[in-house]
């Protein structure tokens, strides 16, 4: 066996060998071939007709707003008061007792009078209480 001698004259192999990125990228086609029919499929099934139904409307929550003088309204019925307020609120809550309420809240309310509403809310025993805003 002869070897042929290296000299120092030859320059280095400075290509790169593509052989395995090709063998890699058929391997990729191969497997989105053999799984595309696969996505595509799906389950043909015949559903169950139904009636029509509608919300239920005692279970929606209570709309509580507060404008910017201060008015209190439940539902767009004005109240006078925080005592009132509190006593519909117990009454609301008899009704339903998982009863939410919703709070419209004007922008320039004080804060004072936004927290004697929270506290209302809470001592007539709701515990559900949400604020409504509106994205910009």
């Amino acid at each position: 066996m002869a070897f042929k001698p290296q000299s120092d004259d030859e320059s280095a192999l400075s290509e790169i060998n593509v052989t395995p990125l090709v063998d890699v990228m058929l391997v990729l086609v191969i497997i989105l071939l053999v799984t595309a029919p696969l996505l595509t499929q799906s389950v043909h099934v015949t559903l169950p007709k139904t009636v029509e139904t509608t919300a239920n409307i005692d279970d929606q929550p209570l709309q509580l707003g507060i404008d910017a003088q201060g008015i209190m309204t439940i539902n767009k019925n004005p109240v006078t008061d925080l005592a009132a307020l509190e006593i519909a609120l117990k009454a609301e809550l008899e009704k339903n007792p998982e009863i939410g309420v919703h709070l419209y809240a004007d922008q320039s309310v004080i804060y004072s009078k936004l927290a004697e509403v929270m506290a209302a809310v809470q001592h007539a025993g709701i515990t559900k209480l949400s604020f409504v805003t509106e994205e910009q």
